[in-house]
């Protein structure tokens, strides 16, 4: 319970649901089911991996935390210009929703962007990794415990998100075409201040050894 009550408000797949909506425009709801199953495993293993090899991925690399961060706020920024700056035309939309390679599209995306940086962005992966560097290194039993508990945890946070995103397509039949249109926008700008907080956050701290040391006010 405390690695998903650690893990659900960084992924908030609520908020995210909105930015799914606009990702398949003209996609079926079986399709969009599909995907919202896809993401939440992909996003499950992608935590998994985080929190039991992503320091020995990192460290193979030479990649610190706060550069992981760095990249993946870049990426943020960069999926959600690209939905503020996405126009809406009914046409278009008609046209994707006809075209025999649109599910092909869709599914491509299923892990990039919609489950990484989307959903289970470096924010989340941080704190999979960290999580994973708390597993104590002596007792057996206890390993195993922690094991399992993080694996549950990362369990119900995938739940958490095939249920925000299976049922995505009921926002547009209670707030209507105009005002899904609306919390897209606001949902998009939301993800893009999000990216540049995790892109500053990894920055100051790749920064902070360069910096002068704050003195205290007393000094």
């Amino acid at each position: 319970m405390l690695t998903a009550a650690a893990l659900l408000p960084i992924i908030n797949p609520l908020s995210v649901a909105p930015i799914l909506l606009t990702m398949t425009e003209g996609a079926t709801k079986e399709l969009r089911k599909g995907l919202a199953r896809q993401i939440a495993v992909n996003g499950f293993f992608l935590l998994l991996a985080g929190a039991f090899i992503g320091t020995y991925v990192l460290a193979f690399f030479g990649i610190s935390l706060p550069v992981v961060k760095v990249g993946g706020g870049l990426l943020l920024v960069a999926n959600s210009w690209k939905l503020l700056s996405k126009d809406d035309d009914p046409d278009d939309k008609a046209k994707v929703a006809a075209s025999p390679e649109a599910r092909q599209s869709y599914l491509h995306r299923a892990f990039f962007p919609l489950t990484f940086p989307l959903t289970v962005g470096p924010g989340a992966l941080s704190v999979a990794v960290t999580l994973g560097v708390s597993v104590p290194g002596r007792g057996l039993n206890r390993i195993v415990l922690e094991i399992i508990g993080l694996t549950l945890g990362f369990a119900l946070c995938a739940l958490a998100i095939y249920l925000s995103f299976r049922y995505a397509a009921r926002l547009v039949e209670v707030l209507g075409a105009t005002g899904t249109v609306v919390i897209m926008r606001l949902s998009a700008f939301i993800l893009l201040c999000i990216g540049v907080q995790i892109f500053w956050g990894g920055a100051q701290e790749l920064l902070a050894p360069y910096l002068p040391a704050r003195t205290s006010a007393g000094s």
